[in-house]
């Protein structure tokens, strides 16, 4: 049986496999006051959240919006979807901008999940085996991503945050810690048995998926519960998402990246010809303007990288924040709703 790759070995390895496994040699790497503080440099902020968290949000227009035929079959969806989120963004900020931003948070942490689920289900798609042993794959990718997340909630103390202070709602109950931990052994195990079980009945073994699942079990555990600082969550939780999900809309997506195909001149044909430019570039760029309007009207943290938006009135008038925060968040959060669509068969082609 042919290993169930998305598009090959090379390609599937090092955009998809490989980054969390990467980002956890860096972080081992790293000193030791970058795995324990919430300092994180500005290099690492440019390289992390810029350059990957917040580009990888906007690959989904590659797949939606900048895909003509796409857009026209679901073009109730694609408009509805954008003016939804941000009316309640509007209603939640306006009740309390940790309402905001704690439901904001949510939304992500099931988003950055089901991507996980998503990607298990790609790599599982060839194999003809019992129904237990596939429910035991969804009960061990939701385990991998969902105990350490629990873990989060009861234990206070961490030195990150999803998005702002306070967004998830904590409390330190040991005796739950303690039960959450024992019940992920057990699933944990119990996977490594069903693994050993399939491979001396086929003489097979799924890489991808095996590896996938790993992955996940590295990027969450270690970013979340073993270390406690946030460039090293940042740097683990970041790059073992977002890269892969930008992968996944390159390959799936890749003709209509070159949008240029029709247009004449040897430049345009230059740039046709190199896509991947066109891709990334196109990413950086929306990335660079979207943190720049956030750092000049709200957070004036990175004059360095934004000094051309420091010409913009920093807000601090409330009704204001109510229409501009939500506006801001758009792009966010009309990709964690669409990721929820885009991805499913009819919605392939």
């Amino acid at each position: 049986m042919k290993q169930p790759w998305i598009k090959s070995p090379r390609f599937d390895g090092l955009y998809v496999l490989a980054p969390p496994f990467v980002a956890l040699l860096i972080v081992l790497l790293l000193p030791d006051r970058f795995k324990t503080t919430d300092e994180m440099p500005v290099v690492g902020w440019v390289a992390l959240v810029l350059l990957i968290d917040v580009a990888h949000v906007y690959s989904t227009l590659f797949r939606t919006y900048f895909n003509k035929a796409r857009f026209q079959r679901q073009r109730i969806l694609y408009l509805t979807v954008p003016l939804l989120c941000y009316v309640a963004g509007v209603l939640l900020h306006s009740a309390g901008s940790l309402w905001f931003w704690r439901c904001l948070a949510y939304l992500a942490v099931f988003h950055f999940v089901r991507q996980q689920y998503g990607f298990m289900r790609i790599y599982s798609r060839t194999e003809t085996r019992p129904g237990w042993s596939a429910s035991l794959d969804t009960c061990v990718i939701y385990a991998a991503t969902l105990y350490p997340i629990l873990w989060w909630h009861l234990t206070p103390d961490r030195h990150f945050n999803w998005f702002v202070d306070g967004d998830f709602v904590q409390g330190d109950v040991t005796a739950l810690k303690s039960l959450a931990a024992v019940l992920y052994g057990l699933v944990l195990s119990a996977y490594v048995l069903k693994e050993c079980w399939l491979y001396t009945r086929t003489r097979w073994f799924n890489w991808p998926r095996n590896l996938l699942i790993a992955g996940t079990g590295v990027s969450w555990y270690f970013g979340i519960i073993w270390f406690n600082g946030d460039l090293a969550f940042t740097m683990l939780n970041v790059v073992s998402h977002g890269i892969p999900y930008m992968a996944l809309i390159w390959i799936s997506d890749r003709t209509n990246v070159a949008y240029a195909n029709h247009t004449p001149g040897r430049f345009l044909a230059l740039i046709t010809r190199r896509t991947w430019i066109v891709f990334v570039g196109v990413l950086i760029i929306l990335a660079y303007l979207e943190e720049g309007l956030w750092d000049g009207f709200i957070w004036r943290e990175h004059k360095t990288v934004f000094g051309w938006f420091q010409i913009l009135p920093a807000i601090t008038d409330q009704q204001i924040l109510a229409l501009l925060v939500p506006l801001l968040a758009l792009p966010q959060m009309t990709h964690y709703v669409l990721d929820g669509f885009i991805w499913r068969r009819n919605q392939t082609t």
